[in-house]
């Protein structure tokens, strides 16, 4: 064997593994901003496309009709189809086909579920005593039934997370814009750029609402969707600062640093509240790892120079 042809292999790989790590992080970015663009563009598409085909003379014909499709949608589906596609907006679930998607897998889960069951119970050769065999059954069918709803709401605590680590900093970078005597609009859409490297669900959001603020003739409306969207306090926090800004006159500047304060504070609450429950949550890893360990270490050599004394 070679040892050093194979030393030089190795310094190669390790070399090219290198490179690749220190490379990755700037692709991944780069990617993140590609997705971010095409998502505002397409965004900014359908609201062009909406107002194109919506002429003066069909407006109020469209609205009744558009009213009265909602009045019917929501005499069948209720109020619940309304929270349900708020929840699924807020885990980034903007397609119109994700709420019959999420319907359909609260109907076909359970049964899927329920059929693997009772195939598995059937290929068992002893079977189950008593009734366990539909208590498994039964319990299986009510997991998947609430699987979907689980899966929404991780998605959109972890969404809403990320948006809360990053809003104070897009808030302070939105205040030195629109002090330095640029738009609400142009500063938003500015930021949600600069947001794209570091926060993709939070640019993403801002990037939206720049385009519904300067395609939409209803700013309310846009600033309304963003609140819906992202669901947290903070986003309806700002929404109503912005909408009474815009309602009454009042200076955006001072509205926008006093919000940024308060997020500020509350992130750091945010972090006191974890680092204060931090120790109970380390008390059983410890005394199941690391105890353990440390008695081993120490009694070790001692139980070791007695056995070998007996």
């Amino acid at each position: 064997m070679d040892w050093n042809l194979l030393i030089v292999w190795f310094s190669a790989i390790a070399a090219g593994l290198s490179f690749i790590g220190f490379a990755w992080p700037m692709l991944h970015r780069v990617e993140k901003k590609e997705r971010f663009e095409s998502l505002i563009q397409q965004k900014r598409k359908n609201l062009f496309d909406a107002a194109k085909q919506q002429t003066p003379y069909d407006k109020d014909s469209k609205k009744k009709d558009s009213m009265a499709s909602f009045f019917k949608i929501k005499k069948l589906a209720g109020e619940m189809g309304e929270k349900i596609r708020d929840k699924m907006l807020q885990a980034g679930y903007r397609s119109h086909s994700a709420l019959l998607t999420f319907l359909l897998l609260k109907i076909a889960l359970p049964v899927i579920f329920s059929v693997l069951t009772m195939v598995v119970l059937t290929l068992k050769p002893e079977p189950l005593p008593g009734a366990l065999g539909s208590l498994i059954i039964l319990g299986l069918s009510v997991f998947g039934f609430y699987l979907p709803d689980i899966m929404v709401k991780n998605q959109k605590l972890k969404r809403q997370q990320e948006i809360a680590l990053s809003f104070p900093d897009a808030l302070d970078m939105i205040l030195i814009c629109v002090q330095g005597g640029i738009g609400i609009e142009q500063a938003i859409d500015r930021i949600a750029h600069e947001m794209a490297e570091h926060s993709e669900t939070l640019a993403e959001e801002l990037g939206i609402l720049s385009a519904e603020l300067s395609m939409l003739n209803d700013r309310k409306a846009a600033f309304q969707g963003f609140a819906r969207r992202v669901g947290s306090g903070s986003a309806r926090s700002f929404a109503t600062a912005m909408m009474q800004a815009e309602q009454y006159g009042t200076s955006i500047s001072q509205a926008m640093q006093t919000l940024a304060e308060d997020q500020r504070d509350q992130r750091m609450a945010e972090a006191e509240r974890k680092a204060a429950s931090l120790p109970p949550k380390l008390t059983v890893p410890m005394i199941l790892f690391f105890l353990p360990a440390l008695f081993i270490v120490i009694l070790g050599p001692a139980a070791i120079q007695a056995m070998a004394l007996n």
